[in-house]
């Protein structure tokens, strides 16, 4: 495969958002379920809590999810604890162990995916698919900003007219680290953030992300030159204040604007300095993925649509 084909976070947060202006998500409704327990891996756990970010519920991922299944046991035995809610996007993986896992348990099962015909969706007892575009992997932007437009509503015009809106800077690429500052309300998208700074950049690049609530925590206590800190909103205290850029939001924002927002900046940073991604997504895919799930079957560098 030519690594040329490889196109940037940036490139397909543009291309999901056309194809969702077409294609709308299907809905979905976190209020019916009374008190699940929420279980995905990565960033499809940190959308969960997006999902479900106003009602109870319990959240497990791949570490802690055995855990909770024998912690919550009393809670499923006396039926306070009914359902379960998988998300993957592969509907692979870690996902199907989780569903079968929880139906031993004796939980309802509804899986959340983008592929029908998967391991975990032969054997949930509820399946909810999700339309998706081809991308690199690990990149899920369409994916999980699906989900989130399918619960959430937002318009795919207004979202499209946020990133039109963006003046970024002409040294944009100059700083060597950078930086997002969130309002507090959007605190699930901080660690999906971090997840894209492990994925694209790992060890050659620094982005941090925090809340305005977080960021008074001494997050800024070094200061450096070569730090752009992006705020969502005024920012008068955090970064040099020649490296400061403030980014006005429309009155109504959600989830899916500020996740199509960053997620295109990073995506900006990325094209704007060396594809440390493309250089080595390739082999990580053909060798240290899926050896590590124990499998020898490559994984595929760009996940088809569907």
């Amino acid at each position: 495969m030519s690594k040329s084909t490889i196109k940037s976070l940036a490139a397909i947060v543009t291309e999901a958002l056309d194809f969702f202006e077409t294609t709308s998500p299907p809905y979905f409704d976190p209020n019916r379920f009374a008190f699940p327990l929420v279980v995905g891996s990565g960033n499809a756990y940190h959308t969960g809590k997006i999902l479900f970010t106003e009602q109870t519920a319990i959240y497990a991922n791949e570490s802690d999810f055995d855990l909770n299944l024998k912690r919550y046991e009393s809670l499923i035995k006396n039926g306070t604890l009914r359902e379960a809610v998988v998300i993957s996007a592969s509907g692979e993986k870690d996902s199907v162990y989780q569903v079968e896992a929880a139906q031993m348990a004796g939980l309802k099962t509804t899986l959340l995916t983008c592929s029908a015909k998967s391991g975990a969706a032969k054997i949930a007892d509820q399946v909810k698919v999700y339309r998706k575009i081809a991308e690199p992997y690990t990149y899920n932007f369409s994916t999980y900003c699906g989900l989130i437009l399918g619960a959430g509503g937002e318009k795919v015009a207004a979202i499209k007219k946020g990133l039109a809106d963006l003046k970024i800077p002409k040294n944009f690429g100059k700083y060597k680290a950078y930086s997002f500052i969130l309002p507090n309300e959007f605190s699930g998208l901080v660690p999906m953030l971090d997840i894209k700074r492990h994925e694209l950049f790992g060890p050659k690049l620094s982005l941090r992300a925090f809340t305005f609530g977080e960021a008074r925590h001494a997050k800024f206590v070094i200061r450096d030159p070569k730090e752009l800190v992006i705020s969502f909103g005024a920012n008068k205290f955090f970064g040099e204040p020649s490296s400061r850029w403030e980014i006005d939001l429309p009155k109504t924002v959600g989830y899916a604007l500020m996740m199509s927002l960053t997620y295109y900046l990073v995506g900006q940073i990325q094209e704007s300095h060396p594809n440390y991604f493309r250089q080595n997504i390739e082999r990580f895919c053909q060798e240290d993925g899926p050896r590590a799930y124990g499998s020898k079957k490559p994984f595929t560098v760009i996940v088809p649509g569907n």
